[in-house]
């Protein structure tokens, strides 16, 4: 693939990508503040108990043969058949593990409603096994366009039967009807969309060649599961469900903004790195743009939300919901860190490293552990300034490998996020002063937005940055295209 075409695929892959994760997560920030203005913190909470428990169980499901398809660079029909009759046969064992295990995980949080509720979204991991193979071959093919379809398809979808159920008075079940849906539409629409058909086709070889690659994949991503659903865990186990609610909205804020920047990059660059991973100039030029360009985002628009916390809490959410402020203010920083050691993480894999991938995920348990110990009996807030420090250590975790094996590491990457630190201070600064002007919220959310968007921008032009000068030729694109 030439480096034109490469440019050109690569930015296809970006445009469509954006598309899909800012449509879903706005549509999913809209309707999870709907959602929040009808229902109670405690009921957040109680899916929030459950979160890991799903989580882990499709991340057995998936077990990184996906993945493994996508960077291998001879793949065949029986390949992908034996993904599909793998993913089903987990999903099912999975389902029965939790139908189960329910009344066990109800006693452990001493919440009754918790028996139900886990028998009833286990059934997400159905959903979600039946379309793993197509969202594959889809992502291989560097058709994005076709994965934010079925993903609006299912955003729309789920939030339309959560906002009814909610207004209806169905409490916490409104938010499992929510996820229900949306898995069940969102597979469904992948069906139509691909052109793969699945057969019942298993080959042991085919299994043991992917699942060499996906395993320590699969080992990383249970690891990475337990560490970011582990502070649920605490929350749900020592705090009241209203606390854990509290937390899950903080944090649904700042990954709506790092987490999707982070998961585009991802999901994007993932298959053109592995598509040029023996040429290690080209690869490291293409990461090291990709890291630039997190910063170029990610940096202003998570202090932003620092800043204008409160008017953004109160006004979207209301009063109720107050608690939320200063863990949002703290949380946003620990999600700066996020999409850029995912993009280390990810040119690992793309180098067909996944070994270092693991070994790298597996030193970061014994310092959350550390950091949940010390900071579990000092409140809510507490833990989240710990999650902070230790989201910043990872980084750094995360960095030492490309740094040794490329000579990109966490030195070069610093500085070549050092100019939009310095855009973000300036930043900072404008809206800070606007924010204390005026004690009216809207006026602190719109003036304060506003200002901080053309400061930094300017910024950013004075510094002559390329990066302002490829968003805005995406921009673009997307309006022709």
């Amino acid at each position: 693939m030439g480096n034109n075409s490469l440019k050109s695929t690569a930015i296809k892959g970006v445009i469509w990508s954006a598309v899909d994760k800012f449509a879903v997560q706005f549509g999913q920030f809209v309707v999870g503040i709907l959602l929040a203005r009808i229902l109670l913190p405690e009921d957040f909470g109680l899916i929030g108990m459950l979160t890991i428990f799903i989580a882990v169980s499709q991340t057995f499901t998936e077990s990184g043969l996906g993945t493994g398809l996508i960077q291998r660079q001879n793949r065949s029909g029986i390949d992908f058949s034996t993904l599909f009759v793998f993913n089903l046969a987990v999903s099912g064992f999975f389902y029965l593990l939790l139908f189960f295990a329910a009344p066990f995980i109800s006693s452990f949080f001493g919440q009754p409603e918790l028996t139900y509720l886990t028998r009833v979204l286990g059934l997400t991991l159905f959903f979600n096994a039946f379309a793993i193979v197509q969202r594959t071959k889809l992502t291989i093919a560097v058709d994005f366009k076709s994965i934010a379809k079925s993903n609006v398809i299912g955003m729309i979808t789920g939030g339309i039967c959560g906002v009814v159920a909610a207004i209806n008075g169905y409490g916490v079940w409104s938010l499992v009807i929510q996820m229900l849906a949306g898995a069940f539409s969102s597979s469904l629409s992948l069906w139509f969309l691909s052109n793969w058909m699945p057969s019942v086709a298993f080959s042991k070889k085919a299994f043991r060649s992917l699942f060499g690659y996906g395993s320590r994949l699969l080992i990383a991503g249970l690891y990475a599961q337990i560490l970011n659903n582990i502070y649920n865990i605490c929350l749900g186990k020592f705090y009241t469900p209203a606390s854990l609610g509290y937390y899950t909205r903080a944090k649904s804020f700042a990954d709506i903004a790092a987490g999707t920047i982070g998961s585009i990059l991802q999901q994007s660059t993932f298959p053109i790195l592995a598509s040029v991973q023996d040429d290690k100039e080209k690869l490291i030029s293409i990461f090291s743009r990709m890291i630039r360009m997190s910063a170029f985002l990610v940096l202003p628009l998570m202090t932003l939300i620092a800043l204008l916390a409160k008017p953004i809490v109160l006004l979207l959410l209301t009063e109720k919901w107050s608690s939320v402020i200063p863990l949002l203010q703290w949380i946003v920083f620990s999600r700066v860190f996020l999409p850029v050691s995912s993009l280390n993480l990810n040119l690992l894999n793309a180098a067909g490293r996944s070994d270092l991938y693991l070994k790298t995920d597996l030193s970061k348990l014994p310092v959350t552990l550390l950091a949940m110990a010390i900071t579990i009996p000092l409140g809510v807030k507490a833990i989240v300034i710990g999650h902070v420090v230790t989201s910043a250590l990872f980084f750094a975790v995360n960095a030492y490998l490309p740094g040794k094996l490329f000579g990109y590491g966490i030195l070069k990457q610093i500085k070549d996020m050092l100019p939009f630190l310095a855009a973000t201070i300036g930043m900072s600064i404008v809206v800070f002063i606007t924010s204390w002007l005026t004690e009216n919220l809207i006026l602190q959310l719109f003036l304060g937005g506003i200002s901080g968007v053309i400061t930094y921008l300017v910024i950013c032009r004075l510094f002559r940055l390329e990066e302002l000068k490829e968003v805005c030729e995406i921009v673009l694109k997307m309006k022709k295209g």
